[in-house]
């Protein structure tokens, strides 16, 4: 074991090459694929070679190009090559984690970056994911998939998109990059529970797709369309966001004929309801 003793700022350059997964989407690395990470910490780093692993503790700091990584303690397991020399295999951080890139940033209280997977898990009671006009949040853990560009925000997921806000238990967010190369949101899908809140009105719904370019949600399961104490009841919605106009419907499937061995007759098609409150003279 080796400790090194802690002064005003501690600087140790690793010169370890991450696996190839760090050098992919999320921008949490950027340059060229050997660049080394430059590991940084007020209170001191330890080195346990016996373990394969580096602790930073005292606002530590991860950084390799314009990516930085940092947290109250940050622990780099590396590995071995079969040929010489040694990867890193893992970031944990804990404590304060901020995850920053020239395209995004995540806060939250702990975090795990699986290099050799391209996944980081951050956690905490609010993770917070901000990209361009994009801040999407939750309150259990928030998963990116660097190789999928995907985004996965549990419990009480929320994403604002300009003012323009979907929750739910679950959301998926899938990114696509623009031509200055800066990371946008191009799809949000959203699992039980969802709502959409728009200025006027509040819509909810098993699930549904935000296409966040079009400004257009498709809505199905149960939806509900709350206006000024009005409510509209049906199977599906399509609701534009950017012109404010909702459509309700029913599900299509039901209007057909169904036989069964017992001969009963053919379920009915839903309608529509809507259920409007009238002014107080």
């Amino acid at each position: 074991m080796i400790k090194f003793l802690p002064y005003q700022m501690l600087l140790l350059m690793v010169l370890l090459t991450p696996s190839q997964a760090l050098a992919q989407s999320l921008d949490l690395a950027t340059g060229k694929s050997d660049q080394p990470i430059e590991i940084t910490a007020d209170n001191g780093i330890e080195w346990q070679r016996d373990n394969q692993v580096m602790i930073a503790t005292g606002k530590a700091k991860a950084s390799r190009g314009n990516a930085h990584i940092e947290a109250d303690t940050l622990r780099a397991y590396y590995q071995k090559g079969s040929e010489g020399g040694s990867s890193l295999s893992r970031l944990d951080a804990v404590g304060r984690v901020k995850i920053t890139s020239p395209t995004q940033l995540i806060t939250g209280d702990t975090g795990v970056y699986d290099l050799e997977q391209a996944v980081l898990v951050v956690s905490g009671k609010k993770v917070t994911l901000v990209s361009g006009k994009d801040k999407i949040t939750a309150t259990q853990q928030m998963e990116y998939y660097e190789k999928k560009d995907m985004a996965v925000a549990r419990q009480n997921a929320t994403a604002n998109h300009d003012g323009k806000v979907l929750r739910a238990n679950t959301l998926v967010a899938l990114f696509f990059k623009d031509k200055r190369g800066k990371s946008q949101v191009s799809r949000v899908q959203a699992f039980e529970n969802v709502r959409v809140v728009t200025k006027t009105e509040s819509i909810w719904a098993n699930k549904g797709i935000y296409d966040v370019t079009s400004g257009i949600v498709t809505l199905n399961g149960n939806v509900r369309i709350t206006r000024d104490g009005n409510q509209l009841n049906g199977d599906s919605a399509v609701i534009n966001l950017n012109t404010g106009i909702s459509k309700l419907l029913t599900d299509p499937r039901v209007s057909l004929p169904q036989q069964n061995l017992n001969n009963t007759q053919p379920r009915k098609k839903k309608r529509v309801r809507g259920y409007l409150v009238p002014k107080k003279k």
